[in-house]
């Protein structure tokens, strides 16, 4: 049912709820998850226009929205975050992104923001160096992860340690109407190749990435687009697969650098 959250981790006071029916019409569908720690909240990737709405109805269910602590951004798309003046004008959150990011995010922000209700937009950003950060959330800490290049130059992952659940932005995500968790690797391999091939940068990241989240151990990967994957055997699938992907820089010619006729 649209705007009824799945639950992904529930142990009391820690929770994380996915939305994942939000989109309607031409966009393409996404994840927008919120974790909850005791009395504070971060909502992770919350869109645009085309999900504000259903977004903050939906989150309502669960937490007083002008409470919301935090709004992470993994990176700078529309899709992520072009929303970003709703959030800062309707809640009290502060923004946590890439630094390379930080002083580009205002841009997608009102200026009466600042004239009329006196709020600077730059205070309330977070900005992530980029090794990454630890970010307080109730009694518990969210892992902002370096991701850069995957597919933005500034782009961050989020680790949730109660939950084991990583929050894997673009790196993942499949382009497919549902949200369940994979369940045939090689089936699903054909949802989610062409876009890696283009978006990533090159497989010395996506190898670096990979090496990295083995040592996390994660118990599920979330994209933002798409089906998850849940356990070990689809993580370590994913992770092998990702390792050896050759993809943006890797596949370049010149004749992708030719004047057109």
């Amino acid at each position: 049912m649209p705007g009824k959250a799945r639950v992904l981790f529930d142990n009391g006071p820690h929770k994380v709820l996915c939305f994942d029916q939000l989109v309607t019409g031409d966009g393409v569908q996404s994840n927008q998850f919120l974790i909850i720690d005791h009395n504070q909240h971060a909502l992770l990737d919350p869109g645009g226009d085309l999900t504000y709405m259903p977004l903050s109805l939906a989150v309502s269910d669960y937490i007083p929205v002008r409470e919301l602590t935090y709004v992470f951004a993994s990176h700078q798309d529309p899709d992520i975050i072009a929303s970003l003046d709703k959030w800062f004008l309707h809640t009290g959150c502060k923004v946590v992104c890439s630094k390379l990011w930080a002083r580009f995010l205002p841009h997608l922000s009102a200026a009466y923001l600042t004239k009329h209700h006196g709020q600077s937009t730059t205070d309330r950003m977070v900005a992530v160096p980029d090794r990454g950060q630890l970010i307080p959330l109730g009694q518990t800490v969210i892992k902002a992860l370096p991701a850069h290049f995957l597919h933005s130059v500034g782009n961050l992952q989020f680790f949730d340690p109660v939950s084991g659940i990583l929050f894997s932005g673009d790196m993942g995500a499949s382009l497919v109407d549902d949200a369940e968790p994979v369940a045939d690797f090689t089936a699903h391999l054909p949802s989610m190749e062409g876009f890696h091939r283009r978006y990533m940068a090159g497989n010395k990241a996506c190898r670096l990435w990979a090496n990295m989240i083995r040592t996390l151990k994660p118990t599920m990967i979330v994209p933002q687009h798409g089906r998850p994957f849940v356990g070990p055997a689809m993580i370590n699938a994913f992770l092998d697969w990702t390792s050896q992907l050759q993809c943006g820089l890797d596949l370049l010619e010149q004749d992708d650098y030719s004047i057109p006729n």
